[in-house]
Order: structure tokens, then sequence, then C-alpha cells
């Protein structure tokens, strides 16, 4: 073989190979989809530095799309759309709600939920040890909590028979919250009061209603309105001298009484090892949705002084943090 056809087969097998290259270096890079209902820094962080753990650094070997709610929910399936034009490798959802959203636009881009609230009960997964389908993740275990928080209001409130739950009214996920408190309040002999609402405009007339039909404690069910307006709720809830418990340190930090449930970061986290299996080739119909194992319980003393209620030693003996 001469000298000139070897050249013309070498280039030949060159420029063949020139597609592939590119083809490898255009998925170099893996892209994820953050939709999440409101900005978090520290959400935002903490799902950061769980990739960061697995050898994932932003802008160097992985990129991430953000797109937020901020409280306009009927943007949520533009937002789920928008991603998956994108054509992203995974889109990470912070509840069941944009769960559902981002499901109802692609059945083939795997879905990893950090915080869901009941993925069974919404249709979402088939069963938590074998999703079924492209959505998996983690759950709050909001619904299974209800009744150690209504536990925990008996014992710090002396005599308490009635609670005010507040819940947006716009999101079906927590009206199946509210069923189970229901069960759970009566096998403790607590009348619950459903304060439903659907925009911020309405957390006064809420407490209103509580106050005036006697409701001594507050049971606050967290999804994006009632996170977003956090600040006011637990304000509200002082005003009116009742109890609140709330799903989310972030409440306590705020002003809340106490907060009972698992590490909100910790679960943003975790998500990141779904994102790395799926990226190393795992179904998310075969990862099995996790539950978490640590939960956090806080107490704001500050908030106690204020509303006139004293917390027993043996509850603050328990408490993961207290503010005082």
């Amino acid at each position: 073989m001469n000298r000139k056809v070897i050249i013309c087969l070498l280039t030949a097998a060159l420029l063949s190979a020139v597609p592939f290259v590119e083809a490898q270096q255009a998925k170099k890079v893996p892209r994820i989809g953050l939709l999440l209902q409101a900005r978090h820094s520290a959400i935002l962080e903490a799902f950061r530095q769980g990739l960061r753990e697995l050898g994932y650094v932003e802008g160097r070997n992985i990129s991430i799309e953000y797109r937020y709610v901020e409280g306009k929910v009927d943007r949520l399936p533009d937002l789920a759309a928008e991603l998956v034009r994108l054509n992203v490798d995974i889109i990470v959802t912070q509840s069941a709600l944009d769960a559902y959203a981002a499901r109802n636009a692609t059945s083939t881009i795997p879905i990893v939920m950090a915080a869901s609230g009941d993925a069974l009960g919404t249709g979402l997964v088939a069963s938590l040890a074998r999703p079924g389908g492209n959505v998996t993740g983690l759950t709050a275990l909001s619904r299974e909590l209800s009744g150690k928080r209504l536990e925990l209001l008996k014992e710090v409130v002396r005599g308490l028979s009635r609670v005010a739950v507040l819940w947006n009214a716009d999101n079906p996920d927590k009206a199946r919250d509210l069923e189970e408190i229901q069960h759970e309040a009566r096998t403790l002999g607590l009348q619950l009061q459903s304060l439903e609402v659907r925009a911020a405009t309405d957390f006064d007339r809420a407490f209103r209603t509580a106050t005036s039909k006697g409701a001594s404690a507050l049971l606050t069910l967290a999804d994006f309105l009632t996170i977003t307006h956090e600040s006011r709720i637990v304000d509200l809830a002082a005003r009116s001298r009742m109890a609140s418990m709330h799903e989310q340190k972030e409440f306590v930090e705020a002003g809340g009484l106490m907060s009972y449930g698992p590490s909100f970061l910790g679960l943003f986290r975790a998500v990141a090892t779904y994102v790395d299996k799926i990226l190393k080739g795992a179904k998310p119909a075969t990862l099995p949705v996790q539950q978490p194992m640590q939960f956090e319980f806080f107490i704001n003393l500050k908030t106690a002084n204020r509303i006139g209620v004293t917390i027993p030693p043996e509850v603050l003996m328990r408490a993961d943090k207290v503010i005082r």
C-alpha cells in the first residue's frame, strides 16, 4: 500500500470520527432542570453541596437550569414545558405538585422529587418500592407525621381541645393531608377547624375565624403559598396568641412556636444521590422512593413567652434546637 493511499485512509477515518467526537463532547456536561416553588438560597446550596460530594461541580461538569414558581401555581405547566423543550437530562422538583406538572409535560425525562407529600396517593408512583414510571425521589412524610405534631401541641397547650389547620385549598395534595389529620385528631380527642386559604389576602380572615371559634393552636401545612408567607403566618398566630406547629424549622426561625419533621435541607442534599444514579444509567422506575430516617424538633422560647405558653421541661429536653 503506497503512501498516498495510507494518507487518504487516515484522513477519511479522522473525518468520520469528527461527528462522533462532537456528539460525545455535546453530551459531556449533563443538564439538570430544577423546578422550585421559590428562590431559597439554603435549599439551592444544599442541593449543590450534595452534588459536590458526588463529584459534580456546577459550571464544570454539570449545569443547572433554574425555574421558580414564585407563588404563581398556574405557571407550573409552562415552566415544566420549558425544561422539557431544553431537553434536560433530569428534572428535580420540590413537591408532588411540581412533579405532577413535570410528569404531565414528559413521560421520558426522569423526574426526581425532593420532598413529596404523598407520591403514592397522587398517582405519581405505582409503589414506593418500585415507582414504575419516570418519577422517583424522596417523601417528606407530611401526612404520616401529622399525629406526632398534634401530640406535641397537646403536650404543650394545657386543656387543648380545638386546633385550626391552615392549608392551601388549591393544592389537592394538602386536601389529602387534611383527611389524615382529621383521623389523627379524633384519636387524640381533638377537634379540627379547617382554615382554607387560596391567596395571601385570605390569611387575616382565616385567623379571625379561628380565634372567634376558640382555636388555641394552629397547624400549618407547608406548600408554596404558606412557605412564601411564613413570616406573616407566624406573626398572625402570635398576635392571636395561638400555639403554632409547623412542618419546617424555617417557620420557627421566623417566629413560629414549634416544628417537627425531616430536614428539608437534608432532603435536597439527598436528591443528588438520585441524580448521580440516573446519570450513571439507573432507571427511575426501579429506584425506590426514599423515606427520611431523621427528624428535627425545633422550639422558639421567645414566641412561647410572647403568647404566654410554658413549654414543659420534658418537651424542651426532646428538642433538637431551642431558640431562646
